[in-house]
């Protein structure tokens, strides 16, 4: 990857509706090179997709939650069980598997206390093997970034 190509990267992950004759023209080459070059990103894998972000306050999800998650066991079928049923739950914004003294830290969007009290009562302790969860509401967001950025 060399320099034009992160200056693809950057302007894609600031706009990623740009036409390939804007995106071009931002980059200083000429819309065939710079196609192929887009088209070369996503075959390798670092362009994995494009997305439409949403105003969750519109969406009537306004508060963000993160869950600690702990579980009462850590065997393959659990794990694997748990990961499966966080799938299917729409509020869950991302679960990571962590390091430390709790298993997974979940991101979800709720409703206010009583939008996440529903989420706790009726999917997070119906999830397979949780034992044990922490959660911390955010008070504002400061930096929001998609993915890393060369």
């Amino acid at each position: 990857m060399d320099a034009t190509d992160r200056r693809i990267l950057r302007a894609l992950a600031r706009r990623g509706r740009l036409s390939n004759a804007e995106l071009a023209e931002e980059v200083g080459l000429s819309p065939s090179p710079c196609w192929t070059r887009v088209k070369r990103l996503e075959a390798a894998g670092v362009i994995q997709g494009y997305a439409a972000i949403l105003d969750q306050a519109q969406l009537g999800l306004p508060d963000t939650v993160f869950l600690e998650v702990m579980m009462e066991k850590h065997d393959e079928r659990a794990l694997r069980e748990f990961e499966a049923a966080v799938n299917g739950i729409p509020e869950i914004l991302e679960c990571h598997l962590v390091t430390g003294e709790y298993d997974y830290i979940i991101k979800a969007a709720v409703s206010g206390t009583a939008g996440y009290e529903a989420l706790l009562r009726n999917r997070i302790y119906g999830l397979p093997g949780v034992r044990h969860t922490r959660t911390a509401f955010t008070l504002r967001c400061l930096k929001r970034e998609i993915s890393a950025v060369p």
